[in-house]
């Protein structure tokens, strides 16, 4: 074989040097950062995460079941016709108070009046004629049978006649219970029909509320416990009750009991009103508490971002009560620990933070009780 020449072997070598420069120039594999290892690591570090923290504190707290329903009068009754005839007089109106047995309406009575006075005409016939149908039987110059035939026709008149003033009576349409007139039916001059509905009357007296409650539930409710019920269409005034009753037993469709509370009269309540209703059922001293913004949403369990040397630290918990704006922790915290309350979003586990303001504090559950919701 033939030799290469020096010039065409010096290029040879030449070629893959400058190859291997013009990589590293480029940025190639061969390329090392400004600053080496150190530079690399900065690069990578985020800024401290602006936060707003909480303190863990001991606190009372109550456990209510919370829930809303409409108010409901056990007492009501529809007034109906018992007889027929036109509307001559209307006496009371929507919203008037009534008591039983008060007249509300007329109906036109001349046609009753005249059945009265027949039926009275003929009964007095027929006691004349029994009256002298006695005589003669006493002295055995009329049969016993004849005799006892007009005994049975004055029996029967003195029925009719009393049927009569009863049909009568009844043209004056009356409450047969106390309350206030809720409803209003018909007007003057209207023909009214047998057993036409003419009022409403709501006995409001006595509200009640029915919960359903579900059936995991059913440890913590008992008859005479007290309840508390705050109607918005009041601006939120609150009013007093107990349970009256709950039903022995659970509804198989919807996995719920029946929960009557019963409230104290008061004026400003109707019937059909909504309220929202929280059944207080324990109350505990010196619980261990954070708001219940600090626990992280969309957890299989849990957790708070704990505060610990600068960082948020993930931090499981086990809670007890959640009332109103607290939740109970049993573990995994200390009185004194801060916890992350707004900022959560951002944060991983032991990212740098920045807290901002001071550490929220939750007001007394005790004095706001009526708004707490239970859940566990």
């Amino acid at each position: 074989m033939k030799a290469l020449s020096p010039l065409f072997a010096s290029r040879r070598l030449w070629l893959p040097l400058a190859l291997s420069s013009l990589l590293v120039a480029c940025g190639g594999p061969g390329k090392v950062p400004a600053g080496g290892a150190s530079g690399a690591q900065e690069a990578t570090e985020r800024p401290a995460v602006t936060v707003e923290v909480a303190t863990a504190a001991l606190r009372p707290i109550r456990a209510s079941y919370h829930a809303t329903a409409a108010l409901e009068a056990p007492n009501e009754a529809q007034v109906v016709s018992k007889t027929s005839g036109v509307l001559l007089k209307l006496l009371v109106e929507e919203g008037d108070t009534v008591k039983a047995g008060q007249v509300l309406a007329k109906i036109d009575p001349e046609r009753p009046r005249l059945e009265v006075r027949r039926a009275e005409a003929l009964l007095r016939k027929l006691e004349a004629e029994l009256s002298r149908s006695r005589e003669l039987y006493e002295r055995k110059l009329v049969a016993a049978d004849l005799y006892e035939k007009i005994r049975y026709d004055v029996d029967t008149q003195r029925a009719i006649y009393d049927m009569a003033k009863l049909e009568l009576s009844y043209t004056d349409i009356v409450a047969p219970i106390s309350g206030v007139v809720a409803q209003r039916s018909v007007k003057v001059g209207n023909l009214i029909q047998l057993n036409s509905t003419l009022f409403r009357i709501v006995d409001t007296s006595r509200l009640e509320a029915t919960l359903n409650v579900p059936e995991r539930e059913i440890a913590t409710m008992r008859t005479g416990a007290p309840v508390t019920m705050q109607v918005d269409a009041l601006g939120g005034a609150a009013f007093e009750g107990r349970i009256e009753r709950i039903s022995p037993v659970v509804d198989a469709g919807s996995g719920t009991f029946r929960v009557v509370c019963g409230f104290l009269p008061d004026a400003r309540l109707r019937p059909g009103m909504f309220g929202r209703i929280g059944v207080v059922f324990d109350q505990r001293e010196g619980v261990l508490t954070v708001p219940r913004i600090a626990l992280l949403e969309g957890e299989s369990e849990p957790a708070v971002y704990r505060v610990q040397d600068g960082k948020a630290v993930r931090t499981p918990v086990q809670l007890g009560y959640l009332s109103g704006e607290v939740a109970e922790i049993l573990t995994g915290l200390s009185e004194g620990d801060r916890v992350v309350t707004t900022g959560k979003v951002a944060l991983r586990d032991g990212a740098l933070i920045e807290v901002i303001g001071q550490p929220a504090v939750v007001a007394d559950d005790t004095a706001a009780n009526n708004t707490n919701i239970t859940d566990y």
